[in-house]
């Protein structure tokens, strides 16, 4: 468990350091590397999606089961 913890959390930054970039450079880094909404830039994105809900559902569960 503790690997998806870290696999999560690298991914959820990517994509928080995503959304910095467009939101302050209207620069979209995952696009500028791996196309516009190709199939590769949509598993990214997926991908980090689905770590997003990971990270909070393990988070969540660390804080209030102590």
């Amino acid at each position: 468990m503790q690997v998806v913890k870290i696999v999560s959390y690298i991914l959820v930054l990517i994509g928080a350091v995503n959304w910095g970039l467009v939101g302050f450079f209207n620069v979209d880094l995952v696009a500028l590397i791996f196309g516009d909404m190709t199939l590769l830039a949509r598993i990214v994105y997926g991908l980090v999606g689905i770590c997003a809900i990971l990270y909070a559902i393990t988070s969540y569960r660390d804080v209030f089961e102590k």
